[in-house]
């Protein structure tokens, strides 16, 4: 068991250090996705400007109570987005990269970091977006949005976690990558992205409460819009984090060489 971790962190240690490849290799997926359109990677922007306008526009007068409703949605889809991806490209990461698996001697976590840098320059086009909604609908700049960007941070850190443990769920079974894309598409309206939970209890209560995604979007949207500093949804989260890192390194050394027979 030991030696299975030792090489486990070996691996990601290997695929780490090299980070130029797999940087370059999440560029160019960026841009081969949009190579024959017009705007390119702008697509990105324009896609999260147009669900963020839909949903202000479709739901504000059901959420009114909200200080800055269009804030509110912005940094809540810029957020879930993210989570999102991250999840379901996950899930079906080593049946994409199959053949590069079974034919190359690369890290298995170069792959990793491959999809998780890819994750993380999608996002930028979303942030850009994101802050225009905010600066655009008022909301002023302030020392408390550090706090965000630690919030950010704590998210990103953990990607690689997540998308570890999708991995290793999607190469198992198979039939997973198409009950989790159906279960994140359902887990956006159970989650407190567009609407807000007024302390009234019930159902809506539970989603906010019991989902764990409730506290990672908060970490980020709750120093914007009220200044305060969400010491426990922080916490939490910092929690889920570690308890991820720890899953998926025990995976990652134990079943790391096992992943090419089950392609």
């Amino acid at each position: 068991m030991l030696q299975k971790f030792d090489d486990g962190l070996s691996d990601m240690r290997a695929g780490i250090g090299m980070w130029r490849v797999w940087v370059a290799l999440a560029g160019e997926d960026i841009s081969d996705q949009h190579r024959r359109t017009t705007l390119g990677p702008l697509w990105l922007l324009i896609n999260y400007l147009a669900f963020a306008g839909t949903f202000v526009f479709v739901f504000r007068h059901g959420d009114s109570g909200a200080t800055n409703y269009a804030a509110y949605v912005a940094i809540g889809l810029f957020v879930w987005f993210y989570l999102m991806e991250t999840v379901n490209q996950g899930v079906s990461l080593f049946l994409r990269e199959e053949s590069f698996i079974k034919g190359t001697t690369l890290p298995l976590s170069v792959y990793i970091m491959r999809l998780a840098t890819q994750v993380t320059i999608r996002a930028i086009y979303a942030f850009a977006g994101c802050l225009a909604i905010l600066l655009v609908s008022g909301v002023d700049l302030s020392p408390a949005w550090g706090w965000s960007a630690l919030g950010i941070i704590v998210i990103v850190v953990t990607t690689p976690a997540v998308i570890i443990l999708c991995a290793f769920l999607g190469a198992y079974l198979p039939d997973s990558q198409f009950i989790v894309s159906n279960l994140m598409r359902l887990g956006m309206f159970l989650t407190p992205v567009f609407w807000m939970y007024e302390g009234a209890g019930g159902v809506r209560g539970a989603f906010y409460f019991w989902n764990p995604f409730t506290y990672f979007l908060e970490i980020v949207r709750a120093p914007i819009l009220t200044g305060e500093v969400p010491i426990c949804a922080l916490a939490l989260c910092l929690g889920i984090g570690l308890a991820a890192w720890v899953l998926a390194l025990i995976l990652f050394a134990w079943f790391r060489r096992d992943v090419v027979f089950v392609l």
